[in-house]
C-alpha cells in the first residue's frame, strides 16, 4: 500500500495552538495515521465537497485527499461546535 504525504494549510497552525495536552497529542497521532490509510473507518466525505471529516474526541479534522499525487491536505481542525462555522 502506498504511503501518503501529509501537508497542512497555513491556517491549521492557529487551529492547533488553541488545543491543549492530550487532545493535541491524539489529534497529531490521528493525522499521522492518514499517511497509511487516508480513508479510515469512521471518516465521512463531506457532501458537495471533495473533503473528508474525521472525528477525534470533541474535535474534527477536515482534510482533502489527492490520490494521484499521494497527498493529504489538512485544511481545518476545530472543536465540533466550531468547525462548520467557517
Amino acid at each position: 500500500m502506498a504511503v501518503y504525504s501529509i501537508f497542512f494549510k497555513d491556517s491549521v497552525r492557529k487551529d492547533l495552538e488553541s488545543i491543549l495536552g492530550n487532545d493535541l497529542k491524539r489529534i497529531i497521532e490521528r493525522i499521522g495515521s492518514l499517511a497509511e490509510n487516508p480513508r479510515p473507518v469512521g471518516c465521512e466525505k463531506l457532501s458537495g465537497q471533495e473533503k473528508y471529516r474525521l472525528r477525534q474526541g470533541n474535535y474534527r479534522i477536515i482534510y482533502s485527499i489527492q490520490d494521484t499525487q499521494l497527498t493529504v491536505w489538512v485544511v481545518k481542525i476545530g472543536h465540533r461546535r466550531e468547525v462548520y462555522r467557517s
